[in-house]
């Protein structure tokens, strides 16, 4: 009998990573509540994108093999998120060569789950479906990873995606689920790139246009790019319900731009999950906190949930200094990402997104 989806993370933001350190404890903390694939594929790593044709360094593949082995060890699926950059534009004899090298190259690093990202590329092309299945499937036979995951261009009923890739092809979605194995599983982020909530309707629906069950490609607490970055989002999760477990291949999140403080929206889903119908969100709010953070910050935390979860750094004013002397003297790791961000450091731009 099959079992619920899958819970697990996507590193899918822009920005400035994560440490190698800051991955591996977030697998160690995060397994025993219920994480059971990481993938990794932050925007920033130019050599999953836009330098996609080149091997990562020996430093950083070595990075990524100890990681994906760490993984291992704890029981966490390891995937990589591929973005080879308007790949399906010119699928030449030389762009095969080259991708068949960066296939080996991301096996040799122990890859278990391999994504391939067509998201925030141009895509108005008539023929684009096509196109982008007889890549997916060209990977398909050549990688050795045991899960192929395609996140489409055109990802979300979204608008936005349109006005900035261009309009989608008519039936796009459709023609992808019709061509594409069975085998293949396809990413969605739902009725928006940022979802406020998932209903089984939607779900149901889109999974009937794809063929098979989406994987949940969920945009909170992601607070990357010139509109989010101001916020801390660490509200426990809403519009995640139970039920829609069942019409869903596997649930990744997108985690934030800080990695403690994402763990708690994060295990507030796996509380969502497991309570069902008696799940509440304020009760699972307190509940993180305080397994995060301790008792001390996890009381800060939830007095100042409305400065840095709804008003943003950019409305908080003479309130910066404050609070930034309130956190600075807690010796914790999730104290010093608050003072961080008070301080501007993940602040983002338009062109600082561009770059990446």
């Amino acid at each position: 009998m099959e079992g619920p989806a899958p819970v697990g993370i996507i590193e899918g933001y822009y920005g400035e990573p994560w440490s190698w350190e800051a991955r591996a404890a977030q697998v160690s903390f995060l397994q025993p509540h219920g994480l059971q694939f990481y993938m990794y594929a932050p925007k920033a790593d130019a050599f999953l994108r836009k330098r996609w044709r080149e091997p990562h360094p020996d430093d950083q593949s070595q990075a990524i093999s100890e990681f994906a082995t760490h993984c291992r060890q704890n029981g966490v699926r390891f995937g990589v998120g591929l973005s080879p950059f308007e790949l399906y534009r010119d699928f030449s004899a030389q762009a095969q060569s080259d991708l068949a090298a960066k296939l080996a190259h991301l096996d040799s690093l122990g890859v278990e789950d391999l994504g391939v990202l067509f998201d925030d590329m141009r895509g108005d092309l008539p023929d684009l479906a096509e196109i982008q299945i007889r890549i997916v499937h060209w990977i398909a036979e050549r990688s050795s990873a045991r899960r192929i995951i395609l996140c489409p261009t055109y990802y979300s009923d979204d608008p936005v995606l349109d006005l900035g890739f261009g309009r989608r092809p008519p039936g796009y979605l459709e023609a992808m689920g019709k061509g594409l194995d069975p085998a293949i599983q396809m990413f969605w982020t739902g009725e928006e790139v940022c979802s406020r909530e998932y209903s089984a309707a939607h779900l149901q629906r889109v999974g009937d246009q794809m063929r098979r069950k989406p994987v949940l490609w969920d945009n909170y607490p992601v607070n990357d790019g010139p509109r989010m970055s101001p916020y801390l989002f660490v509200r426990s999760v809403t519009g995640r319900p139970a039920s829609i477990r069942p019409h869903l291949a596997a649930h990744a999140v997108n985690p934030a731009l800080q990695p403690v403080l994402s763990r708690i929206p994060l295990l507030s889903l796996f509380e969502s999950y497991q309570a069902g119908e008696d799940y509440q969100y304020l009760s699972a709010f307190r509940r993180a906190t305080e397994a995060v953070l301790g008792p001390a910050l996890a009381s800060d935390i939830q007095r100042h949930l409305m400065f840095l979860n709804d008003v943003g750094l950019e409305a908080l004013g003479e309130r910066v200094t404050w609070l930034r002397q309130r956190y600075a003297v807690h010796d914790h790791p999730a104290a010093r990402e608050v003072v961080d961000w008070l301080d501007g450091r993940w602040r983002m731009t338009r062109e600082m997104m561009n770059h990446d």
